[in-house]
């Protein structure tokens, strides 16, 4: 099921992709972005969900974490990236996607957390 999910996550990151290109976003890579820092907030649901109010079982949770997310987002993608920012000459576009990335993805997986803990209060 890990594999199903990773399927769903992968189809799902390459729309993003495509949307985003279609409309012209592509000087910034704003597509990798977005699924990384999306899937830091639903993880962060996710895991409240299975492990503090167990309303799903651990093997949705992996198919969802591992699969769904693990296919979803994509830590390759954003070194890649950063690195060819840094290869053509914009080292200060690079430092702010790598401390945006960080900063944003670990406040993402808190406020996906604290909704995974208000739904249902």
């Amino acid at each position: 099921m890990v594999g199903v999910g990773g399927f769903a996550g992968t189809l799902a990151r390459y729309s993003v992709a495509v949307i985003l290109h279609r409309v012209g976003a592509t000087a910034f890579p704003y597509a990798t972005l977005i699924v990384n820092l999306t899937g830091c907030a639903l993880i962060g649901f996710v895991y409240v969900i299975a492990d503090e109010r167990q309303w799903i079982s651990p093997a949705a949770r992996l198919f969802l974490t591992v699969g769904v997310l693990g296919g979803f987002t994509t830590f390759s993608a954003f070194g890649q990236e950063t690195w060819t920012l840094v290869r053509v000459g914009k080292p200060g576009l690079a430092m702010f996607y790598t401390g945006l990335s960080v900063v944003v993805g670990v406040l993402a997986v808190w406020a996906g957390s604290a909704v995974g803990r208000a739904v249902g209060s």
